[in-house]
């Protein structure tokens, strides 16, 4: 099922907001599209975007009624909103998503591929089942992987239209994809496929100059890890990662907002690691 809504004038109006001159420019703004945008990672993400005024897709899998308030706060930004309710694992609702980008912008410049669930459960290796895999996988990498392939489409479609265009593609992986879990071995799985289809875009779109990256998140503090908020405490503590704090999803969003500048580029492929250190070996 999908909702999808773009924020109007008359939305502006309601929030107390007058349209100025920096508003007037929202249909000439570069859009985004950030899966999972709503909540934690993904709303640190469209955060630093929209404070960067781009428009902003909201994906994410919640009534409207409960991203209400993160629509209104990312709206302060002066940027245009749309929030698109569907199941990344879901090829219709992968379609839907898209549409409604299209409809409501015209245009995608952005894609981020945030939307993501950890182990159900956090079995170990020896206990885990099938359905919880496979949930996983189908939220994990299945959804991210064909809704990149639509993405891409319309992406080079855009660019054949305009020789101006810029696109660009972000996949949010996590250090799982290097560092072991066995409690949570779908989740592993997932992340380390993540970045090998990384550099499978990367390679197929480098034709059309669409760069394509990857973001991997260390011990990040959203919803996500509240359950395993004094493990990690103590492990940071005793060193675990080299800045010895937690990362926020500011941390996230402000490398994203580096990428979809194109502040880093000729590295289309690459691997940014927002871990505060921890993927460095020491001795």
């Amino acid at each position: 099922m999908i909702f999808a809504r773009a924020l109007t004038r008359r939305d502006f109006d309601a929030f107390g907001f007058r349209m100025t001159q920096q508003t007037q420019h929202l249909t000439n703004s570069r859009v985004a599209l950030v899966t999972g945008g709503s909540r934690g990672i993904g709303l640190g993400i469209c955060r630093a975007l929209a404070d960067e005024g781009w428009s902003l897709a909201v994906g994410g899998t919640r009534d409207e009624s409960d991203v209400a308030d993160v629509l209104e706060d990312l709206c302060d930004c002066g940027v245009e909103v749309a929030y698109c309710r569907g199941d990344v694992a879901e090829a219709a609702d992968r379609h839907q998503i898209l549409d409604t980008v299209r409809e409501r912008f015209g245009r995608l410049n952005l894609l981020v591929n945030n939307a993501g669930i950890t182990s159900q459960g956090r079995r170990d290796l020896l206990e885990a089942d099938e359905a919880g895999f496979d949930r996983v996988f189908a939220v994990n990498l299945k959804g991210p992987y064909f809704l990149t392939q639509a993405a891409a489409r319309w992406m080079i479609d855009q660019k054949r239209a305009s020789a101006d265009f810029r696109g660009a593609i972000v996949n949010i992986s996590s250090v799982s994809a290097e560092v072991v879990s066995t409690n949570r071995g779908d989740y592993c799985l997932t992340k380390a496929a993540i970045g090998m289809a990384t550099k499978l875009w990367a390679a197929r779109l480098a034709e059309f100059d669409i760069p394509v990256y990857e973001i991997r998140p260390g011990v990040i503090r959203t919803d996500m890890t509240a359950g395993v908020v004094e493990k990690y405490d103590r492990l940071i503590a005793e060193g675990l990662t080299l800045q010895r704090r937690w990362g926020t999803p500011e941390d996230v969003g402000r490398a994203a907002a580096l990428l979809a500048r194109g502040d880093l580029p000729y590295a289309t492929g690459q691997v940014l690691r927002i871990d505060g250190g921890l993927s460095i070996r020491t001795m």
